[in-house]
């Protein structure tokens, strides 16, 4: 009887234990999920020492580059055109409201002043702190600063290369040592939220290095990357920062947010994103042309039409869309993105209130377009279109119809089990997206 009185006691200090150490969000961390969840549209930035190859930043594992060698890149990286206002400037035009920065990705390159290594902007000719000039310039222009940092390192020897996909060919032969990796990270962590103002997210990639595969949810990484000790010194450090981790599965205790990468939620269209929808904000990220860092051959932009066809699906799913440029190793975004960006920043001036602040409507996006809700407002974006007659099936009362953009009335006809006719005016479609607004 006492060994199963004992036995009990533990299994209840287990679990009282478990439950202890369960994540509870701040109300600062509340508040800036809200504003995350209303942002809907930002930039992401995928630049470094990778950029001077002009080969994506997977060009040290793709190929299988020595350390030695991908070492020159640190004396051939000087980005004199580089100009923080400019971008960031670019980023409010297009009409984003925040900018996710690579602060150390995948070669283990750091675009930010830190103690912890000598593989940095700071030993380039540039010397000047990319990270610190861009988030004070976000936090001038009013637009939230978000950091990307890697998890995973194909540069430093104490990562756990040994059981990671990626990085086998750069060179590393010395036994790692994940206790020393997870300190670096920790070091670089707590500068990263001490030394440039406030900072909304902190976005982690690299965790599927440590899986088989991309597509058995079931895998269990081969490491224990200790999140617990990383998310709770990030939320110690800056309550409110918001946590994503581009693990492609449904968040874990500690995280704020869920991505998805190069997929609107639910589509998995890449193979990468077959995860659940959760119940955190939710992001979806997506390139300008076909790769995140810089690619010289890479001319496959996406039009404005495509752009705005994806930031209007992924508000009809409630998610906010990260797109990304590349710029090039000079420091400048090349004029391709620039003018698709301006384009959307045109679109989002006239049309912005029908996405910002936003949920995903009472039907999730058709092949025809999606739906949008805010208070009593419902957002119809006819995206594809093109008939003059319209029939959808809405389950909700609304009183009126209107196109959005110039405020004439739409007529339309209500049928049995609440589908509706509408007469769609040619005069009054826009090329971009035609949006009828319904007042409930």
């Amino acid at each position: 009887m006492k060994k199963i009185t004992t036995a009990l006691l533990c299994c209840f200090l287990a679990t009282a234990s478990m439950f202890a150490q369960k994540y509870v969000p701040s109300p600062e961390n509340l508040k800036a999920r809200q504003e995350f969840d209303e942002a809907r549209f930002g930039m992401f930035i995928h630049w470094g020492a990778s950029s001077v190859l002009g080969d994506g930043e997977w060009v040290m594992n793709n190929k299988n580059i020595k350390i030695k060698d991908y070492q020159r890149l640190q004396r051939a990286f000087n980005p004199v055109d580089f100009d923080a206002k400019t971008w960031v400037g670019i980023a409010k035009n297009a009409g984003m409201k925040y900018i996710t920065l690579i602060t150390r990705h995948h070669d283990g390159f750091s675009n930010f002043h830190t103690q912890y290594s000598d593989w940095g902007i700071a030993n380039t000719p540039f010397k000047r702190d990319i990270v610190k000039e861009i988030a004070d310039e976000c936090h001038k222009q009013g637009i939230k600063i978000c950091f990307y940092y890697s998890l995973l390192d194909w540069y430093r020897t104490d990562y756990p290369y040994e059981t990671g996909k990626t990085g086998k060919g750069t060179g590393r032969t010395e036994k790692s040592n994940y206790a020393s990796y997870l300190q670096f990270m920790k070091n670089q962590l707590t500068e990263l939220l001490t030394k440039y103002g406030e900072v909304s997210t902190i976005w982690f990639d690299g965790h599927w290095d440590q899986l088989d595969n991309d597509h058995d949810k079931t895998l269990q990484s081969k490491i224990d990357w200790k999140y617990d000790e990383i998310y709770s010194l990030i939320h110690k450090l800056q309550p409110q920062c918001l946590i994503g981790n581009n693990h492609h599965l449904l968040p874990i205790d500690g995280e704020d947010f869920q991505m998805f990468e190069r997929d609107l939620p639910g589509e998995n269209k890449s193979g990468l994103s077959g995860q659940e929808i959760g119940k955190l904000p939710l992001e979806t990220c997506e390139t300008l042309n076909g790769s995140w860092g810089y690619n010289i051959k890479d001319n496959s932009y996406k039009t404005p039409k495509e752009l705005v066809d994806y930031l209007v699906r992924a508000a009809g799913y409630g998610a906010n869309f990260l797109l990304n440029v590349g710029p090039m190793p000079n420091g400048e975004i090349q004029s391709e993105f620039v003018e698709r960006l301006a384009k959307v920043g045109d679109f989002m001036k006239i049309y912005g209130s029908t996405i910002y602040g936003t949920q995903g409507g009472f039907v999730r996006p058709q092949d025809w377009g999606a739906v949008t809700e805010k208070g009593n407002k419902v957002y119809l974006h006819l995206l594809k279109q093109k008939e003059d007659k319209w029939m959808i099936k809405i389950p909700v009362a609304f009183k009126t119809a209107k196109y959005f953009k110039s405020g004439a009335p739409v007529k339309f006809q209500k049928l049995d089990n609440n589908f509706v006719v509408f007469d769609i005016n040619p005069a009054q479609r826009d090329e971009l997206d035609t949006v009828i607004e319904l007042e409930k």
